[in-house]
């Protein structure tokens, strides 16, 4: 088992900046099993969607709504995952959830959420 706890969200005017970060826990042989990490978000009323995923080697795949803005990495010897999000905009305004995949179980772990809110 792996457990994901987030932190780091808030409430931001638009054009401004956050920064979020994903610890994750766990025995040694589940981490063996995760390979990519990264985070979704879920706005009121819509479906859950992609952001960012980083692998293990820490190549980085953003959702096309993102691309400039934010900015993932990794840290595999601390088990965390680090969203960088400048210049954002209402549209941002979601919960956010930490993802870690378990590729020989194909299972997803998903953390609590942490809400963002970015006013006009």
């Amino acid at each position: 088992q792996v457990q994901l706890v987030e932190s780091g969200g808030g409430l931001v005017q638009t054009g401004g900046s956050l920064r979020l970060s994903c610890a994750a826990s766990g025995s040694f042989l589940s981490f063996l099993r995760i390979g990519d990490m990264g985070w979704y978000r879920q706005a009121p009323g819509k479906q859950r969607e992609l952001v960012a995923l980083v692998t293990r080697e820490g190549i980085a795949n953003y959702a096309d709504s993102v691309k400039g803005r934010l900015t993932i990495s990794r840290d595999n010897a601390r088990k965390t995952v680090i969203l960088q999000m400048n210049s954002l905009q209402p549209e941002d305004t979601a919960v956010y959830l930490c993802n870690a995949k378990d590729n020989m179980n194909k299972y997803d772990y998903w953390g609590q959420g942490t809400q963002v809110t970015v006013s006009s």
